[in-house]
């Protein structure tokens, strides 16, 4: 088994977590201006996505008046399509000026990681199978690129659009909107990542088995002509069908328990939403709330926990991509028992 097995097994998420990020940190640091600039972005698209449904209250209270003649709300009307049309610009924009730190970054760290192995001495070469290091440094540069993209195209957003809702529902309506909202992410999120955590045990052995299975195809295929020579032919191919039937189970495993997450998730999602919904209802019944009021909650909700709905994958993410982006950036941590003079 490759050496990458005993670094998942002691895998320790608060320290080598930090450690991965302080490396990481210095290559988002050379393109700053693109960071800022693709920050600011995201809030404006967050802040014109948030003003959506505050602009659809107004457009169903102003067609559910009394009055003998109903005046047709234009303004609040185009006000919907441009809140609408400046979400989809600003993400737009977020996209492709983020696009060029995600891509840059990858190039730098493969080309700092491929530079370094080339300083190692030979008994590092040796002792390492090549098939194991190319695809840690595979995995560990697209760990990179996904990391990134989760931070300010998931997390970051999701962090944003919460405060803003939370916030609306706090300011415009009963303080009791405002807390079973923010008491049905928080069950969300701390069920998802508990599950998530119990689930990450089958992600570490499906990689190392992953691992295994392609070194000893890449190494049995460069040794073609010795295998070939003392008839091992089927040895090799049972070797590899055995590594790869333990993948699947654990693969199968690591699917169907993600069966029971979604139910958590969607059943705690179903709870808060009806609730809330509910409280809404009784104030329309009770005149204290308009129906523009209640469909714009209803709007605000789905905002809030759609993006949610991929936390799980997301963590699951972040997870697998720091495990894989630390055992690239460990062989940036070995050093050559030999120096050249």
């Amino acid at each position: 088994m490759s050496s990458s097995s005993n670094q998942t097994k002691a895998y320790d998420f608060k320290t080598r977590d930090i450690k991965v990020l302080k490396k990481l940190l210095p290559y988002l640091l050379k393109m700053r201006a693109r960071v800022v600039w693709s920050v600011s972005f995201l809030m404006l698209a967050k802040l014109a996505n948030v003003g959506v449904p505050l602009a659809l209250r107004e457009i169903v209270d102003g067609l559910d008046q009394t009055n003998l003649v109903l005046v047709l709300p234009l303004g609040m009307l185009l006000a919907y399509g441009l809140l609408r049309l400046a979400s989809s610009l600003f993400n737009e924009l977020r996209d492709a000026i983020f696009a060029k730190v995600r891509y840059h970054a990858m190039n730098l760290i493969a080309l700092g990681v491929f530079r370094h192995l080339h300083t190692l001495d030979l008994s590092f070469h040796l002792d390492r199978r090549i098939g194991g290091i190319t695809r840690d440094i595979d995995r560990g540069t697209l760990s990179v690129s996904t990391l990134l993209s989760i931070f300010v195209f998931n997390i970051l957003p999701s962090l944003f659009e919460i405060c803003l809702v939370i916030g609306i529902l706090w300011l415009n309506y009963d303080l009791l909107f405002a807390g079973v909202s923010l008491l049905t992410v928080f069950f969300y999120v701390a069920l998802t990542l508990a599950i998530t955590t119990w689930r990450m045990k089958y992600r570490y052995q499906m990689n190392d088995m992953q691992s295994e299975a392609n070194t000893n195809a890449v190494d049995s295929l460069i040794n073609y002509e010795t295998v070939k020579y003392f008839n091992q032919e089927k040895f090799e191919v049972d070797r590899y069908a055995q590594t790869m039937q333990r993948w699947e189970d654990l693969a199968t495993k690591s699917f169907t328990s993600m069966t029971a997450l979604n139910f958590v998730q969607g059943a705690v999602i179903a709870i808060g939403v009806t609730i809330v919904l509910i409280m809404a209802a009784q104030g329309v019944v009770d005149k204290s709330l308009s129906l523009g009021d209640l469909i714009m909650i209803q709007a605000l909700l789905l905002q809030l926990f759609i993006p949610l709905g991929g936390l799980g994958i997301i963590y699951r993410q972040i997870k697998h991509n720091f495990i894989d982006m630390n055992n690239m950036f460990d062989l940036l941590d070995r050093s050559s028992k030999v120096t050249d003079v």
